[in-house]
């Protein structure tokens, strides 16, 4: 071959070396195209809805791959089904072009509880849906404040802010009705514990206002009520009154006092 290549003339072999060139080009380009399959193209099916082995199915098995680009959750929708799609649905494009899906979690994410406590109703109805959660029930309660939250509670109990809850949760709003027109003498409250107090005022539609404690008062729930402001009767023995939805300031101490008898007929619970 070296003995055929030195006896032919120069322009002879340049010319044989180009014509080589381009097949071996002509053959690269066209084995290319063959691999990539140059031109053909696919019209991308509508996969939103499906479940993500029914989407996943779908698109491998027309020549698509598939990937998960985000996930988000909606308690209206399955888990796992597919929230949207990109590139959408027929568009053409070229065939092993990667589908990107947005699927539905399987599971609620944990949100923050957030603070509604002296909220008005109709905000903390807004601040509840910024944090993904719905409004429960809504229970109304003589006091001052009306419309104004006065408790947030989750399953039963209060819930405090920044507890994690699952998004989508229901929280029950305890709302302020104001006050109402029953007057009644103010009951006594003295040698009550703390929680005997506020079971007593829940009964009248009372709540307990300001918390004084002596020093030595470490467990409120405990301590003993000896002094409540306004006190069931004035400095001239009259009986004071309150409507429902009043407020009653107590005195905390570690020692019980004997609770004053009382012969005023007392209010039946509201």
């Amino acid at each position: 071959m070296f003995k055929f290549l030195t006896t032919k003339p120069l322009w002879v072999n340049i010319l044989a070396g180009v014509v080589l060139l381009l097949l071996l080009l002509l053959l690269f380009l066209g084995s290319l195209a063959l691999l990539t399959q140059h031109g053909k193209t696919m019209k991308i099916p509508s996969v939103t809805g499906l479940s993500f082995a029914d989407a996943k199915k779908t698109l491998e098995s027309q020549g698509f791959a598939v990937a998960v680009q985000d996930s988000m959750y909606y308690d209206t929708m399955r888990p796992l089904q597919v929230i949207k799609q990109f590139p959408e649905p027929d568009n053409l494009v070229k065939v092993n072009r990667t589908i990107y899906l947005t699927i539905n979690r399987s599971q609620a994410p944990l949100v923050p509880m957030p603070n509604l406590v002296s909220m008005t109703l109709r905000n903390a109805v807004v601040l509840l849906h910024q944090f993904g959660l719905k409004l429960g029930d809504t229970v109304y309660k003589p006091d001052f404040a009306r419309n104004s939250v006065l408790d947030q509670q989750y399953k039963g109990e209060t819930i405090k802010p920044g507890i994690q809850i699952q998004q989508g949760s229901s929280v029950t709003l305890v709302v302020g009705s104001g006050i109402g027109g029953q007057e009644f003498v103010v009951p006594d409250l003295t040698g009550l514990t703390y929680l005997q107090t506020r079971a007593r005022l829940d009964s009248f539609g009372l709540s307990v206002g300001v918390v004084m404690r002596d020093h030595d008062v470490r467990d409120t729930a405990e301590a003993y009520v000896y002094k409540q402001e306004p006190a069931q009767f004035g400095d001239d023995g009259q009986p004071n009154h309150v409507h429902m939805g009043q407020t009653i300031d107590i005195w905390l101490s570690t020692q019980k006092k004997n609770a004053g008898d009382s012969t005023l007929p007392q209010p039946s619970q509201p």
